[in-house]
């Protein structure tokens, strides 16, 4: 959700182009109408507003999906009018999302019986079946601690830096302590020793991420489970691991299948999966899986009846739309595991012709690993004269869609570009993205470097006066993205009071 913010008064109307042909009168911007307007004219008014947003293709921040097949498109639009939360009046739509919890728990191999079903929920997304997880988390560890007679109010949870900020969100909402393990340059993952040490007997669970947002490396979390089943055994705590594999779950099971990090490791109690990201789906499902029922309090767990009949629901919101839920099972028996592993291997290599293709400008360093969530993280060996910012802006130019940011704390003197290779984003593509970015340094190069000479005055000014003080290089290229990451906050902002 973007906070909404209104424009200048000296624009408060929406005005027609095509649309004229059937109204002539200019819409308040944010007040509704007295009165109606044709179909044909709201349609136009709202398709040539929505001209100016950027093409989704082309859209390289993003890890969610913007291509499904036609035939998922049509079953999309034939349920988008059943509530998903109507399971007695939609009880095959009720199946289906059972069926997909399933599926996923056999993907990340839950310890099931032959005929024993598995513990899981549709969720909007990763956020808030983190949100899930994280609630059945703490009241599991404030009913053990009620039991021994111990304090349950000062509960923590132990992440990288590197989480997305959706694991803040979780602990401000709900009175969690986040600790962080700090990062550092050259390793932009949460370390497994560093975070085992950070636990203590208020810990709730471990938070390891497959898929880091950043540079899309995975966490070690055999690692994280080997040092934390010793530390358990040392101090008689049985500390747990949730997987946030918002990024990774739908990677690592067919690309990497030999490799530990789900529910073949002991501790790992829940992982929760963006079915809209490498699960092939349009934005707005998400999936959380438990190992067992026992891990799931049942407190947590609301009955209605109101509906029609006795409706389990552990949900942070309750009316959504079936459509994404009925897409995800299309995937899932479209695609098969042969064709969720052909598609991750194509976005695979064509992270690897990305990634060459920068490689032989020479002029980047590649902070992402090739194995991982497919996408390239890179950053200017030279950035004296210009910065990624500067390459992120110019890139729109053309199209592209690609941030620029900096690090988490211990590394924020570091920035980055990242490309995301989704299953849409082809070798021809990478190809042509590599030819824009050369345009785009070729351009620079016959730029004067506007924020080193802002520095250079600000350090002028500071000699006059008598104040100066030498800066390290690491102080000055913190000083440069400190600049442009409130420079481009700046535009945001400024984009965001346009309507």
């Amino acid at each position: 959700m973007v906070l909404s913010k209104t424009a200048s008064e000296t624009d408060v109307s929406v005005h027609s182009t095509f649309a004229s042909r059937y109204v002539r009168t200019s819409l308040p911007r944010f007040k509704m109408p007295e009165n109606s307007i044709p179909k044909e004219a709201a349609y136009q008014i709202i398709n040539d507003e929505l001209m100016l947003d950027g093409n989704p293709r082309l859209n390289l921040a993003s890890f969610v999906t913007t291509w499904m097949e036609p035939e998922c498109d049509k079953l999309i639009m034939d349920s988008i009018n059943k509530n998903y939360v109507d399971m007695d009046e939609y009880p095959v739509t009720t199946e289906l999302q059972n069926r997909c919890v399933n599926m996923i728990a056999h993907l990340f191999n839950a310890p099931l019986g032959e005929s024993e079903a598995a513990v899981g929920v549709g969720t909007v997304g990763s956020s808030e079946a983190i949100m899930l997880a994280g609630l059945a988390f703490k009241r599991k560890w404030q009913n053990k601690r009620k039991a021994e007679g111990k304090p349950y109010d000062k509960p923590n949870i132990v992440t990288g830096a590197n989480v997305q900020v959706c694991w803040e969100k979780f602990a401000r909402y709900f009175e969690v302590e986040l600790k962080e393990v700090k990062l550092r340059e050259g390793y932009y993952v949460m370390d497994p020793v560093r975070a085992v040490e950070m636990v203590d007997e208020n810990t709730i669970c471990v938070a390891a991420i497959l898929g880091s947002t950043l540079n899309g490396e995975f966490e070690d979390v055999k690692l994280l489970n080997d040092l934390l089943i010793e530390k358990n055994k040392e101090t008689g705590w049985d500390t747990p691991i949730h997987v946030d594999a918002a990024s990774g779950g739908f990677i690592a099971p067919f690309l990497y299948p030999e490799l530990e990090w789900d529910f073949r490791l002991p501790l790992v109690k829940s992982i929760n999966v963006s079915g809209h990201k490498y699960g092939l789906v349009y934005a707005g499902i998400g999936w959380v899986i438990w190992r067992s029922k026992e891990d799931l309090p049942e407190e947590l767990i609301f009955h209605i009846n109101y509906l029609g009949a006795d409706q389990p629901t552990f949900t942070l919101n309750f009316s959504k739309g079936s459509s994404q839920v009925i897409a995800q099972y299309y995937q899932l028996i479209r695609l098969g595991y042969e064709g969720y592993r052909n598609v991750m291997e194509n976005c695979h290599e064509n992270a690897i012709v990305l990634k060459e293709g920068l490689e032989k400008t020479g002029r980047f360093n590649i902070v992402s690993k090739d194995n991982g969530v497919p996408l390239v993280a890179f950053s200017l060996k030279d950035n004296k004269r210009h910065d990624e910012f500067e390459i992120s802006e110019m890139l729109r130019r053309f199209g592209w869609i690609v941030p620029a940011y900096t690090m988490p704390a211990d590394a924020q003197h570091i920035t980055v570009l990242r490309v995301v290779i989704r299953e849409d984003f082809s070798r021809t593509l990478a190809e042509r993205l590599v030819i824009d970015i050369q345009k785009v340094l070729h351009e620079l190069d016959t730029l004067p470097a506007k924020v080193n000479a802002k520095l250079a005055m600000a350090e002028e000014e500071e000699a006059k006066s008598g104040t100066v003080v030498k800066k390290t290089a690491i102080e000055t290229q913190r000083e440069v993205a400190a600049f442009w990451k409130k420079y481009v906050s700046e535009r945001k902002t400024n984009r965001n009071k346009i309507c």
